[in-house]
């Protein structure tokens, strides 16, 4: 089983950066099934109903969300969606879910888990106690299971690595918009690396026009964020997984530029 995750899909550009690349990605790969973070999908912050429309529409099966979850109102009309998910650490009144089952069209099942890290972050459920609860759900439908783990601190992720090597399939970490070069398969047949970018301007600071956040860090003034234009990536990770067993063959990071910039970059 060969599954791409996307990483970060930031604004506009990156969502036209997956429109353009992960159809060729897709045929190269000998893709099967494809997940993509898009916490910061809507003009850099959260994901509206017909933003997540567009990126279905081009191949994604399953979008996995993260701190800028609430940031758009309207996710509330699409939260409670089964390939729509919010880290499964928030409280359970919470909508949404944080895990779901989806059968690629292979017919072979996959269990997606979002989870969110605590340092410097929302105080929210341990993660790596709600992991187990919930692999232990999922391993009764499926033995391949991915978890997007997205966290601020390198430490917190590669402690999930460990914490999940031979219980899942992947580790993913997203959330920093930065690549690491540390993609392996663990001791135990889990593929991780630490973060796998994101997907949209690297002409930017983590997404957002280097200009506005240069002048906030020297004036510390409030400052109204805009996603950059310029250098446009498509960042992720390519798996393969083993179908009967769920364990991990290989993990490889992938980086395609795009040729091209957006002009509208406001949703």
């Amino acid at each position: 089983m060969r599954i791409l995750f996307i990483g970060d899909i930031v604004g506009k550009p990156g969502r036209e950066v997956v429109k353009n690349i992960l159809p060729r990605v897709i045929t190269e790969e000998n893709i099967q099934f494809v997940i993509a973070n898009c916490e910061n999908a809507a003009g850099g912050f959260g994901l509206t109903p017909k933003i997540s429309q567009e990126v279905f529409s081009v191949g994604v099966d399953v979008i996995t969300m993260g701190n800028h979850v609430w940031a758009r109102k309207e996710i509330s009309e699409i939260i409670e969606q089964e390939n729509i998910l919010r880290p499964a650490n928030f409280p359970p009144e919470v909508p949404g879910k944080g895990w779901t089952i989806i059968q690629a069209g292979n017919g072979i099942k996959i269990g997606i888990i979002n989870l969110m890290g605590r340092v410097y972050m929302s105080t929210l459920e341990c993660p790596f106690r709600t992991a187990d609860a919930i692999i232990e759900e999922i391993s009764k439908q499926t033995k391949i299971i991915v978890v997007d783990m997205h966290a601020e601190i390198t430490s917190e992720k590669v402690a999930m690595g460990w914490y999940l090597d031979g219980k899942v399939s992947a580790v993913i970490g997203t959330h920093t918009h930065v690549p690491t070069a540390d993609e392996r398969v663990l001791p135990q047949g889990t593929a991780y690396i630490t973060d796998i970018g994101m997907t949209g301007p690297l002409d930017s600071v983590i997404g957002i026009k280097k200009e506005i956040i240069l002048k906030k860090y020297l004036t510390q003034m409030p400052m109204r964020f805009e996603v950059a234009n310029d250098d446009l990536v498509f960042a992720g990770a390519v798996m393969e997984i083993e179908e009967k067993t769920g364990k991990a063959k290989s993990i490889k990071r992938i980086a395609k530029p795009f040729e091209g910039r957006i002009e509208e970059n406001k949703e």
